[in-house]
């Protein structure tokens, strides 16, 4: 587990079970992240500008953040906890870890799609298809159900099946079309397999970009890394794929996000809220398309990311983000029946 320098004194407190009062240091808001960006570090220190609240931060590993959480139970100092993809977050309501908030503000600007009964999404990534543009065709990966056909056999990279990202990709499928066809499309995709499933998203577009593979998944944001870097061999890869938008006739590219609930513990409520509130501010919501290349969940934020311009505008999966922690079980256990591994 990382910890901040700024919290190690949280920290030693933490590891040695002292509490730490809310009064040490004024006002002050304790949050568990899971989300390794260090591109947000000046969304924390805009946050402490506008409200002096001061803001201390534990990051690890979502496991190890959630089995603290547990062990902590009644006498965590947490308010907050952060991480990426529903599933995880999902988990961590399904432990009993959060408390319903309150908040006009956040019902307001989020969309209920976009909410749960207990977190809320604060950024969205989209799940693409990356293709390599000399050997093929964009017309044949329009839709993720292409992916499972057999003409594209030797063809398809992918991260682990047992990864969140994935997960909620197929959990979107059973939410769509019921686990019979789930199972039919993983057991597609695994025969249309060019090597075992490994490495993360950008280890897959450029697999796609050296000709290992055709076509792999990923998600949006690490694209547009690629064509926003300054590094020459990341330009060439970005210039070797194509990318494709999949289920446009459909239900639409499937939407993942970034969220946070507060704890059911929480010391610093108050707190916890105006720092999810804050979360869906335009400011901070400008600042997840700019720093990481996400997309706002607040439809009137307009954001300026020529990475983002570039890809184009899309038609997004608007299925509930709750729905795809209630089918992450079934996910995982239909690819390990698959050998989707």
């Amino acid at each position: 587990m990382h910890f901040r320098p700024a919290c190690r004194l949280l920290a030693l407190l933490l590891c040695s079970g002292i509490a730490v009062s809310a009064h040490a240091h004024g006002q002050e808001i304790n949050i568990y992240s899971a989300r390794h960006y260090q591109t947000d570090e000046q969304l924390y220190g805009e946050f402490t500008r506008k409200t002096g609240i001061h803001i201390n931060r534990i990051e690890g590993k979502e496991e190890e953040l959630l089995e603290r959480l547990r062990n902590e139970g009644a006498n965590s100092p947490a308010d907050v906890f952060i991480t990426v993809n529903a599933a995880r977050l999902s988990a961590a309501h399904e432990l009993g870890l959060f408390a319903p908030v309150k908040s006009k503000v956040l019902e307001a600007r989020i969309p209920a799609h976009l909410r749960a009964d207990d977190w809320i999404s604060f950024s969205k990534r989209a799940r693409v298809i990356v293709y390599a543009k000399d050997s093929v065709k964009p017309e044949d990966v329009r839709n993720y159900a292409d992916l499972a056909d057999p003409k594209l056999k030797g063809k398809v990279c992918t991260r682990s099946g047992s990864h969140p990202y994935n997960l909620s990709l197929l959990a979107s499928i059973i939410a769509h079309r019921g686990e019979a066809a789930a199972e039919a499309w993983a057991r597609g995709v695994v025969a249309n397999f060019a090597r075992q499933p490994k490495g993360g998203d950008t280890d897959q577009i450029k697999a796609v970009a050296a000709g290992e593979c055709g076509v792999a998944i990923s998600n949006s944001y690490y694209v547009a890394r690629l064509m926003r870097s300054d590094k020459p061999e990341d330009q060439k890869a970005a210039a070797r794929i194509g990318v494709v938008w999949p289920d446009q006739d459909g239900n639409g590219t499937h939407i993942n996000v970034s969220g946070a609930g507060m704890l059911r513990h929480a010391p610093h409520k108050d707190a916890a809220v105006k720092f999810l509130e804050y979360l869906a501010s335009d400011d901070a919501q400008r600042y997840f398309a700019d720093g990481n290349n996400e997309w706002p969940v607040v439809p009137s934020v307009k954001v300026a990311n020529p990475a983002l311009d570039a890809l184009g505008n899309f038609k997004a999966d608007t299925l509930p983000v709750g729905s795809l922690g209630m089918y992450r079980a079934k996910a995982q256990m239909i690819f390990d029946r698959a050998g989707f591994r």
